[in-house]
C-alpha cells in the first residue's frame, strides 16, 4: 500500500499487482494504436473483477467499525454483488444482496445462472426486490448492517482505484512496460472506478485521459455522478482535484443497461479471437466497443499508447447465450 492511502483501513483481498499485458494481435487487427490491457479480471476473488479493489477499502472500514453483516445492492447479474459475496465469505461476514430487475428480463436462466448461481454458492442471502417498498422492507428485516452502495461507488470505494492508478504508474515505468500511456479506456456505471483512476493518475503526474464509456446511464447523468465522486475522492485522500483528464462517452451505450448491441458483440468476439480474453456483454464488452469505435473513427491515433482496463464480468456471458451463438 502506498503511504498516500496508509491511513485508511484495508482488508487485502486481491492479487496485486494485476498484469499489464501488451495486446499485439488486437493492436494489429485495429491498425494501431499500441494497446495494453490491465487485467483486473485477474484480481483473484471469485473469478475476479474491478470491485475487489473497492471492497478492500469498504470492508476494511466495515471491520474497523465492528460490523458483522454487510448489505449491498445491484442488478440481478451484478458483478459487484458476486465479489461482495466472495469477500464476505473470505472475511467471515454475513452477506445480504438486494438485487433488482434493472434489465427487462425475468427468465429462469437470467435469475438462476451466471453471477446469481455464484452468489448463492458463496453463501450470500440473495433477495430479488422490485421497487423501493420491497427494498425498505428487506433492510428492516436484515437489521443493523454495514451498507455498501451499488457498485461500491462512494469515495471510500474509489480509494481502490486511486491505488490502482498508482499501481499502473509503476508498471508503466518498469522494465518491459510501455513507458507512457495516452488514454485509459474503462467501462463506467456508478463511476467509482473512473473517479479513482482520474484522481490517482493526476496525483501520479500522468497526463493520460480517462475515457469513461457509459454502460448504465447516459452521458449527462454519468458525467454528473463522476464529477461529484472525483471531488469527494480527492477531498477524502487530501490531494488536489484533477482539472479535466477524463471524458464520458455514451456513443456505445445502446438502448440501455444490460441490453446487447452489435458493436459490443463484435468487440467481445474480437478480444476473444485475437487475445484469448473473455469480456462481458454488460460492462467490459461495451467499453471494448468504445475502444474499437474510437480507433476506427481516427479519434485515437496509431501513434498513441492506450490501456484498456479489463473490469472482469465473464460470468455474465452465460446468461446471454443467444447473443454469442453463431449460425452453424
Amino acid at each position: 500500500m502506498t503511504d498516500l492511502l496508509a491511513r485508511f483501513p484495508r482488508a487485502v483481498l486481491g492479487h496485486w499487482p494485476t498484469p499489464l499485458e501488451r495486446a499485439e494481435r488486437l493492436s494489429a487487427a485495429l491498425g494501431g494504436p499500441e494497446i495494453w490491457i490491465k487485467r483486473d479480471d485477474c484480481t483473484g476473488l471469485a473469478i475476479g473483477g474491478n470491485k475487489t479493489r473497492k471492497l478492500e477499502f469498504l470492508l476494511g472500514r466495515a471491520l474497523a467499525e465492528g460490523h458483522k453483516t454487510v448489505v449491498t445492492f445491484g442488478a440481478v447479474q451484478s458483478n459487484h454483488a458476486r465479489q461482495t459475496a466472495a469477500a464476505c465469505a473470505r472475511l467471515g461476514l454475513r452477506c445480504e444482496l438486494l438485487l433488482s430487475r434493472s434489465v427487462p428480463r425475468d427468465d429462469a436462466l437470467y435469475e438462476t445462472s451466471g453471477n446469481v448461481l455464484l452468489d448463492r454458492l458463496l453463501g450470500a442471502n440473495v433477495r430479488i426486490v422490485d421497487g423501493i417498498d420491497e427494498t425498505v422492507k428487506a433492510l428492516e428485516e436484515i437489521g443493523p448492517a454495514y451498507v455498501i452502495p451499488p457498485g461500491g461507488s462512494n469515495a471510500t470505494g474509489a480509494l481502490g482505484y486511486v491505488a490502482a492508478a498508482l499501481e499502473l504508474a509503476g508498471q508503466l515505468a518498469a522494465p518491459g512496460g510501455p513507458g507512457r500511456v495516452d488514454r485509459v479506456v474503462a467501462a463506467t456505471s456508478t463511476a467509482g472506478t473512473s473517479a479513482g483512476l482520474a484522481v490517482g493518475l493526476a496525483h501520479a503526474g500522468l497526463a493520460a485521459r480517462v475515457e469513461a464509456i457509459c454502460v448504465y446511464e447516459p452521458a449527462d447523468v454519468t458525467s454528473a455522478t463522476l464529477e461529484a465522486l472525483v471531488e469527494e475522492t480527492a477531498d477524502l485522500v487530501g490531494v488536489a482535484r484533477p482539472a479535466g483528464g477524463h471524458r464520458v462517452r455514451d456513443d456505445w451505450f445502446g438502448a440501455g443497461y444490460g441490453l446487447p448491441t452489435a458493436a459490443m458483440t463484435e468487440a467481445v468476439r474480437l478480444f476473444a479471437r485475437t487475445e484469448g480474453l473473455l469480456l462481458d456483454p454488460v460492462y467490459s464488452g461495451k467499453a471494448a466497443a468504445g475502444l474499437v469505435g474510437m480507433v476506427g473513427a481516427g479519434e485515437i491515433g496509431a501513434d498513441e499508447t492506450v490501456v484498456f482496463w479489463h473490469t472482469g464480468g465473464s460470468p455474465g456471458l452465460f446468461v446471454y447465450p443467444e447473443v454469442f451463438t453463431e449460425p452453424s
